[in-house]
């Protein structure tokens, strides 16, 4: 049986991640995918630059896109633009994200496995044992990094409360589309129970898709179809059409058992309003290799809920104000104010509506109030 100091289950933004601040560290990691890469993923693929300031090494050879504006609809019926000096958002796609992560992983010393299939993991108070193509792996620790439908949720039985969305996403070249979205975001609100639609523009294509409840993926495609006529994107150039669940977590959801941890999306880290988990993915991984190289696994769930209970609270209170008085979320969020705390947000300027001062205090507490 093979010896490591960690075992990285899934090589995601996560995973590659946290075994490239472990290999750096000088750990020996043992990083593992089931799928052979470069592989694509269901994803928006933007990446905003809170998220990007978590990362230990720039992403800028697969950026294909920058985003300094953002237009914020309302039931395809209204809208406004905002805009800002600074990018907002960086665009990729997860095919060239991903391989990116973990090419500087193993670059950093990781023994990096893709198309090996992890089928068993074994965790106790002394270590994990993780088994795969007829093989097996030991560690004094692992981190769980396969996603909501991975192994090491499962195994370690720590699915917890946690509640799902679902999206539906495709592409559409942007010859195809009726106008130019280049370096803009666009975000519908109200289109969808629970969620919004979206258009995120890439290098060659734009990216368009709804998300929601778990209870409206029978009707997904439905969503979807109309976001494309809104938006003048034909429904019939749409390729790589695929749906996906988003996991997020409830306060008091577990992340680790034993000797094993969970980050990203096996965590159920997904934020709840904007179903966005690239920051959180970033986030767990730096914390959780934080624990793993103070020797401290016991500091890893505390240290989580400091970094992002009270974002994730915040989240859970503007998801329930906007499906229970739209219009008026809307409404706060064309405030000037208010686009200036969001763009900070998203900038990493500032972490959850409780560091906001001034002014833009008081519609921030019409959000709160609406949503408890």
């Amino acid at each position: 049986m093979e010896r490591f100091d960690a075992i990285v289950v899934g090589a995601g933004p996560a995973g590659s991640t946290a075994a490239f601040r472990l290999s750096r560290a000088g750990a020996r990691v043992l990083l593992l995918d089931r799928e052979r890469f470069p592989r694509d993923k269901p994803c928006g693929g933007g990446l905003t630059y809170r998220a990007v300031r978590q990362l230990p090494f720039s992403v800028e050879p697969v950026v294909e896109d920058t985003v300094h504006r953002c237009t914020l609809g309302f039931r395809y019926a209204r809208s406004f633009e905002r805009r800002t000096e600074g990018p907002l958002i960086l665009m990729t796609q997860r095919r060239r994200l991903d391989a990116y992560l973990a090419e500087q992983a193993a670059a950093a010393g990781a023994d990096f496995r893709d198309g090996v299939r992890a089928t068993a993991l074994e965790a106790d108070e002394d270590g994990v044992t993780v088994r795969f193509g007829g093989s097996a792996a030991t560690a004094p620790v692992a981190i769980g990094a396969d996603g909501v439908n991975g192994l090491t949720v499962r195994a370690l039985g720590l699915t917890g409360r946690r509640a799902h969305g679902v999206a539906l996403e495709g592409n559409v070249a942007h010859v195809h589309a009726r106008e130019d979205y280049r370096g803009r975001v666009l975000v519908e609100l109200g289109a969808v129970p629970g969620g919004y639609a979206w258009i995120f523009p890439k290098g060659d294509h734009v990216n368009v898709g709804v998300g929601g409840w778990e209870s409206e993926g029978p009707h997904l495609r439905e969503h979807l179809e109309r976001a494309c006529h809104a938006y003048g994107l034909p429904t019939e150039r749409l390729e790589s059409v695929r749906g996906y669940r988003l996991p997020m977590r409830r306060p008091g959801d577990r992340a680790r058992s034993g000797r094993a941890l969970l980050a990203g999306d096996a965590a159920g880290l997904v934020d709840p309003l904007s179903g966005d988990g690239m920051y959180e993915a970033f986030v767990s991984a730096r914390v959780a290799v934080e624990s793993v190289l103070a020797g401290d696994l016991d500091a890893y769930e505390p240290a989580l809920e400091r970094e992002l209970g009270r974002s994730f609270a915040a989240s859970w209170k503007a998801k329930h104000a906007l499906e229970r008085a739209p219009r008026l979320i809307f409404g706060v969020a064309r405030l000037p104010l208010v686009w200036g705390f969001v763009s900070g947000v998203l900038r990493g300027d500032f972490a959850h509506p409780g560091e906001a001062r001034g002014l833009v205090r008081a519609p921030l507490r019409i959000v709160e109030t609406l949503g408890r």
